[in-house]
């Protein structure tokens, strides 16, 4: 979920300025130029995915000491790496619109995808172990990122108690994911897994206002394969599959759930 569900407060903070990494559009060996960062104030009082991303029970003098911490909003292109695994860890970040793929690379230097981050969805907790991310969270398409300084958040942490059990609850949930998927990759099918994963979309749109049928899924074939632990071949199959079945309609990158309970059966 998100970073924090709302209410509470900050000292203010000088905005620190973050040298944007070089970048490589996703699936290319191309490198994109360096670009300038531009950055906006970030406003959690008036982001729609506050209520994803932010404690619960903030007072009216603490919701401006969030928005203090919260030194900016940072655009992310399409294709750009937020961070690179390996990057000494800085920050925490919240997906404020867009979405994010993060991977991970094998040592023959395959990269697995292993995450998607979606609006109010935090990213970055990878990198609290070791001082260092380890892994690459890359756009998917054209997204905006809050930055949230790490050491100002734990001091923070030990003043508002919500802010605390904000971040634990965060951690909490990153582990259960990552075990859920284990058991994705681990027990079901290929069907079952494209089928769980489309369903997982699903209701993370809705959870954010959106249509839980008819959705844009900014994720390749390949980045789909790779997430789920088969190949392209065989999603793009099992997706022709679901669609002569009625159970969904693709166009592209857009996906239509015709038939919600009979992908819950597959």
């Amino acid at each position: 979920m998100g970073l924090f569900p709302y209410k509470r407060s900050y000292t203010m903070l000088t905005p620190i300025v973050v040298t944007p990494p070089s970048a490589r559009r996703a699936g290319t060996g191309s490198a994109r130029p360096l670009r300038p960062v531009s950055r906006s104030t970030a406003h959690c009082s008036t982001c729609a995915m506050r209520q994803l991303c932010m404690p619960q029970g903030l007072t009216s003098d603490e919701l401006p000491r969030l928005e203090a911490l919260i030194c900016n909003a940072r655009p992310v292109r399409r294709g750009d790496r937020l961070y690179r695994a390996g990057d000494a860890f800085e920050h925490l970040y919240a997906v404020r619109s867009g979405s994010l793929k993060t991977t991970m690379a094998h040592r023959d230097g395959r990269e697995q995808v292993t995450g998607l981050r979606l609006a109010g969805e935090a990213l970055g907790l990878d990198g609290i172990s070791d001082d260092k991310h380890a892994c690459s969270a890359i756009a998917l398409e054209d997204s905006t990122v809050c930055i949230i300084p790490y050491v100002a958040l734990k001091n923070l942490c030990r003043e508002v108690g919500s802010m605390q059990e904000r971040l634990h609850k965060l951690m909490g949930e990153q582990i259960v994911r990552e075990g859920g998927q284990m058991m994705v990759l681990g027990s079901l099918s290929a069907e079952e897994r494209v089928a769980t994963f489309l369903l997982d979309v699903s209701e993370r749109n809705a959870k954010r206002g959106y249509s839980s049928a008819e959705f844009n899924l900014r994720m390749t074939r390949e980045d789909m394969g790779s997430y789920l632990g088969t190949t392209l071949e065989t999603v793009s199959r099992t997706l022709s599959k679901f669609q002569k079945r009625g159970l969904i309609d693709t166009q592209g990158k857009f996906i239509r759930i015709v038939d919600i309970e009979g992908l819950r059966h597959v």
